[in-house]
C-alpha cells in the first residue's frame, strides 16, 4: 500500500477504518525527517497490510498540535483505534522493523483490559 497523507479530514476514518497505522510526523526542512524518510517508505512496501500515513506538520498544525508534536520526525502507531507508541526521532531500519512486529504481537485484549483498570483507578 502506498504511504497516505494524512489529514484532519481522513484522520478519524483512517483510524477507525485500520487494524494497525503508523504516522510519520514531518517536514519538509527537518534534516532527520528526510532521512527517515526512505526508512519509512521501505517499512511501508515490506508491510501491505498496514497503513502507513505522513503528516506535514507545516500544513496539519491542528493534527501536530492534537498529537502534542515537539520535536520531529515522530512516529505514532495506532492498533485497533488505541494509540500503542508516539515518540521523537529518527529510527534506523531495525528498530522501526522491531516496532512493527512488537505492534502486530500485541495482545489488544490485554492491552484494553489494562486501559480499563488504569481508568477504574483514577475514578
Amino acid at each position: 500500500m502506498a504511504i497516505i497523507e494524512m489529514t484532519h479530514d481522513n484522520f478519524k476514518e483512517t483510524i477507525d477504518n485500520n487494524d494497525i497505522v503508523l504516522i510519520d510526523f514531518w517536514a519538509s526542512w527537518c534534516a532527520p525527517c528526510q532521512t527517515f524518510g526512505p526508512i519509512f517508505e521501505q517499512a511501508a512496501e515490506a508491510n501491505p497490510d498496514m497503513v502507513f500515513a505522513k503528516v506535514n506538520t507545516e500544513e496539519q498544525m491542528e493534527l501536530a498540535a492534537h498529537f502534542q508534536v515537539r520535536s520531529i520526525p515522530m512516529l505514532a502507531i495506532f492498533r485497533e483505534q488505541i494509540l500503542i507508541f508516539a515518540q521523537p526521532g529518527a529510527l534506523p531500519e531495525s528498530a522501526l522493523k522491531q516496532l512493527i512486529e512488537q505492534a502486530s504481537a500485541l495482545d489488544m485484549d490485554k492491552v484494553r483490559a489494562d486501559i480499563a483498570e488504569q481508568q477504574q483507578n483514577k475514578a
